[in-house]
């Protein structure tokens, strides 16, 4: 099947920056979006970025000009640089991919296992 695995998570001060990567593996026959998503303490799981295989992006406006979401579909990898980072953006973040293994008949939602954020003020 289909693993994601996130890194570069930590934490940073206000107005600090940090990039997350997410590599999938596994048996992959495609990949069509690939997103980033974070769950707040007590907070419902949100969409940050997604991009889609040809390059198209989508922001949260809340982060909109600060956060910039990229892909390489050769390593079957997205990224997402956050600058100017808030205390807000504390969370879990999660990278969600839309994917298809061999074997299986259509794309299906994979997460990883989430990676923590914390700004502090």
């Amino acid at each position: 099947q289909v693993q994601l695995v996130e890194s570069g998570g930590g934490l940073v001060q206000a107005g600090g920056s940090l990039r997350l990567s997410c590599a999938a593996s596994g048996s992959i026959f495609s990949i069509n979006d690939m997103g980033w998503y974070r769950q707040a303490p007590g907070k419902q799981r949100e969409l940050v970025a997604a991009i889609t295989r040809d390059g198209i992006t989508n922001y949260a406006d809340s982060v909109k000009g600060r956060f910039t979401i990229s892909r390489d579909n050769a390593k079957n990898t997205v990224y997402l640089q956050m600058n100017n980072l808030k205390p807000e953006a504390t969370a879990v973040y999660y990278c969600n991919a839309k994917a298809k293994w061999y074997g299986d008949s259509r794309y299906r939602d994979y997460w990883g296992q989430g990676t923590q954020v914390t700004v502090s003020s």
